[in-house]
């Protein structure tokens, strides 16, 4: 009993340093956070050639299928082949007097929404790095978009930032391979074509605002809670308040004009819709978005990468904000337990089925 009280403390000991840890490096993340926030934030462009991923991802599996003396042959041949390239391109640089023409460019940018679109600065710095380049004329913009959707102000102005692509007449084509849906598919309506796999999730063109009201549990517990406001629409719903049907009405309506600016933003960008069939709400999965035109064709974004290194070269663009030790510190922290709780509550899932 004396072992099993001390193994107890011993624990409890590990456990509260544990979370005081957990603790500290959250407070310096924040404190780092905020920092480079203040500063303008510190990060790089990550400029990848989706070409030469392709290219290797082939050879290696030729490679593999083959037998020793074939794959020194292909390789030989390989460097062989490589080298009167370059020795051609060296020959022709030399030749020619004016800057020779270059190929088409597909620019590759990613954006994985949260329900803040936190994502956007990211894809606002790379949009504006690519503008920087792009020709109307000869190149392309693909935005590779997974979003449930989010804040309505969040989302619009992520949304503006790949209207910034369509004003400059760069091609635009939103590729969805899970979910575009809500402020997700107000993003994806911007581009000229949008491209989902089978079975993504689109549309959900509609509002919802949902709040707890705890009036009722303080006036019980003899507890009051004052709202003063100057203007009367200053404050139309209360977490601890009471709610009156003036203001849930006035809520209502702000909802339903916020509505009306959604299927108008919609109706803009993808005028063969029938807006008033599709902003209902509802959700449409590839096949069925593709019946009612919410998209152009249904097609993962690997295939259509993978066509696009026929024509052009494919470069992704990914502005990444670079960490701090402490930061990185944080981030495995939270990725532990995230997947301590995550085997917890698979391991109880399974237990409960058997």
């Amino acid at each position: 009993m004396e072992f099993l009280t001390e193994y107890g403390l011993f624990l409890a000991k590990v456990v509260t340093f544990a979370v005081a840890a957990i603790v500290v490096v959250a407070v310096i993340i924040a404190s780092a956070q905020k920092e480079r926030e203040d500063h303008g934030g510190d990060g790089e462009l990550k400029i990848r050639k989706l070409n030469e991923k392709y290219d290797k991802l082939r050879e290696s599996i030729q490679a593999r299928l083959m037998s020793d003396a074939e794959r020194k042959a292909f390789e030989k041949r390989q460097k062989k082949e490589q080298k009167a390239k370059k020795k051609a391109e060296k020959a022709k640089h030399k030749e020619v007097t004016t800057e020779p023409e270059r190929q088409p460019r597909v620019f590759v940018l990613d954006f994985d929404g949260d329900i803040k679109a936190s994502d956007t600065d990211p894809l606002r710095r790379s949009i504006t790095a690519v503008l920087s380049v792009a020709d109307p004329e000869r190149d392309e913009v693909v935005v590779r978009l997974e979003s449930g959707g989010g804040l309505v102000h969040s989302y619009g102005l992520a949304a503006a930032q790949l209207d910034r692509i369509r004003s400059k007449g760069v091609p635009l084509t939103a590729c969805v391979d899970k979910v575009a849906a809500s402020g997700g598919y107000m993003m994806a309506c911007v581009a000229d074509r949008i491209i989902a796999s089978p079975f993504a999730i689109l549309g959900s063109i509609g509002v919802v605002a949902q709040l707890p009201n705890f009036h009722r549990f303080l006036k019980k517990n003899d507890v009051d809670f004052e709202v003063l406001t100057a203007g009367e629409h200053k404050r139309t719903m209360t977490v601890f308040g009471e709610n009156t049907d003036k203001g849930r009405q006035k809520f209502l309506e702000d909802l339903e004009d916020t509505h009306v600016l959604f299927k108008e933003y919609v109706g803009e960008r993808r005028p063969a819709v029938d807006i008033s069939a599709v902003a209902n709400g509802d959700i449409w999965f590839g096949k069925r978005a593709l019946d009612v035109q919410l998209i152009d064709e249904i097609k993962t974004s690997d295939e259509y990468l993978i066509e696009a290194c026929d024509r052009a070269d494919v470069v992704s663009v990914a502005y990444q904000r670079k960490r701090t030790l402490p930061e990185k510190l944080g981030l495995a922290t939270s990725a532990a337990l995230e997947h301590t709780v995550w085997r917890v509550l698979s391991a109880f899932r399974n237990q409960k089925i058997q």
